[in-house]
């Protein structure tokens, strides 16, 4: 399971693959900076005209993920396609499939942000109690305390109200370290009895809702080479894993402190193993 080829830079393994999956928090940035050489790599696979998707379990959509990363250093002419978990669902919601039938929605987002719901017509509550649709969008787990959104979660969990998760990572960067993610509360949600539909990696309708993207009307492009590329076992490797793609696991981000005995530990867990194992993204 851990028989996984490590790798000093991107160069050594790019001309083997077509399409990029590069996961951005913990790979190119940590929300504050970019990683050294992240821009770099970038900016090499399109020299040698390789399709790279940012795709992300932010619930934010993918306008303003770009607009941030732009604002970090990320150019957009860096990067094919930016799908979010968050652009997803909006699509989803947006075309009144499953629980975007309701209209009355507690939006749970990071720092208050609105741009999940943009458009949708949704009536926004405050109080999970006057609920029939839970968003869980982002966390402010760096200033919050789990229990302040269970405690405004369990009325809605109690009447089975349906929960859409469009940010599975239980575990985010801040600049305070290490805090839990908008996933972690949808755990608990569901052990408060709360249905939770997942979106996002390692989830199957992100990656349709990418390849959609990178292939033509008429299917061209579907026999690309892919690799996934992400710091998460249980979302980018598994995900990748589950697409049937290769994938490169960046030893940096929430895994910077794990040794080989908690990798190893973590590939069993989730039953995926990266092909192949850097401590950076870097080029070189």
């Amino acid at each position: 399971m851990s028989s996984y080829r490590a790798v000093g830079g991107l160069r050594e393994i790019a001309g083997d693959y077509d399409l990029f999956l590069i996961d951005q928090f913990g790979v190119l940035h940590d929300g504050q900076a970019p990683y050294p050489g992240a821009i770099r790599v970038l900016e090499k696979l399109k020299s040698e005209a390789k399709t790279v998707v940012l795709l992300s379990n932010s619930g934010r959509r993918s306008t303003a993920n770009a607009t941030r990363m732009e604002a970090l250093g990320f150019p957009s002419d860096l990067y094919d396609h930016f799908v979010t978990s968050g652009e997803v669902a909006w699509h989803q919601l947006s075309a009144g499939s499953g629980a975007g039938q309701t209209r009355r929605c507690l939006l749970l987002s990071r720092g208050g942000t609105r741009s999940a719901v943009e458009g949708l017509g949704l009536e926004l509550v405050e109080d999970g109690a006057d609920a029939d649709l839970v968003l869980l969008a982002g966390s402010d787990g760096d200033s919050v305390p789990l229990e302040h959104y269970l405690e405004n979660l369990r009325p809605a969990a109690e009447r089975k109200v349906p929960c859409l998760c469009t940010n599975p990572d239980k575990i985010m960067i801040t600049a305070a370290g290490l805090r839990y993610g908008a996933g972690r509360i949808a755990e608990e949600y569901e052990a408060l009895g709360g249905p939770v539909e997942w979106i996002g990696k390692p989830w199957p309708s992100i990656y349709r809702f990418a390849l959609e993207r990178c292939s033509g009307a008429d299917g061209e492009g579907e026999d690309k080479r892919i690799i996934g590329i992400g710091d998460s076992i249980e979302h980018d490797i598994a995900g990748a894993r589950g697409i049937g793609a290769a994938s490169l696991l960046i030893k940096g981000g929430i895994l910077a402190d794990a040794d080989e005995a908690e990798l190893s530990a973590l590939f069993a867990k989730y039953k995926a193993a990266p092909d192949f194992l850097s401590q950076s993204f870097a080029w070189d």
